[in-house]
């Protein structure tokens, strides 16, 4: 008897990815697969084997890939030409399956940037203090 269950790292459709990934429409419950679609054709990363009949098959580095960009454009609101510029230089530093994508990584540019903040609200307020004691 044949075991139909898919290995854990099999290559995926582009269903079993975009259900995978959560791309579904809130108010149909149907799948969005051509939103996979559309970005292959805007982030050259996304690399999916594509076999007889034009079946589309996604390894897990591609579904990482995917998921990076869903999370860049739907959870922190970047157009795709910010993502196009991040996957850029993600790139530069070879993206595979043991990168973590940049998902949690601290920008420090903005951290330096609020701590600057606050020692300038800091030093308004007590400039506010010296003001009202005289």
């Amino acid at each position: 008897m044949k075991n139909n269950i898919k290995k854990h790292d099999a290559y995926k459709t582009i269903g079993e990815t975009a259900k995978a990934l959560g791309l579904m429409n809130k108010k149909t419950g149907r799948l969005q697969t051509h939103t996979i679609r559309y970005w292959e054709t805007q982030f050259k990363q996304i690399n999916p084997s594509i076999r007889a009949g034009g079946r589309r098959y996604y390894s897990k580095k591609d579904i990482k890939i995917i998921n990076y960009i869903k999370f860049l454009l739907k959870e922190k609101g970047l157009t795709i030409n910010g993502v196009k510029k991040i996957l850029k230089e993600d790139n530069n530093h070879s993206i595979d399956d043991s990168v973590n994508l940049g998902v949690y990584k601290q920008d420090l540019k903005s951290t330096e940037t609020i701590k600057e903040k606050i020692k300038n609200i800091s030093k308004i307020i007590k400039e506010l203090k010296n003001l009202k004691n005289g």
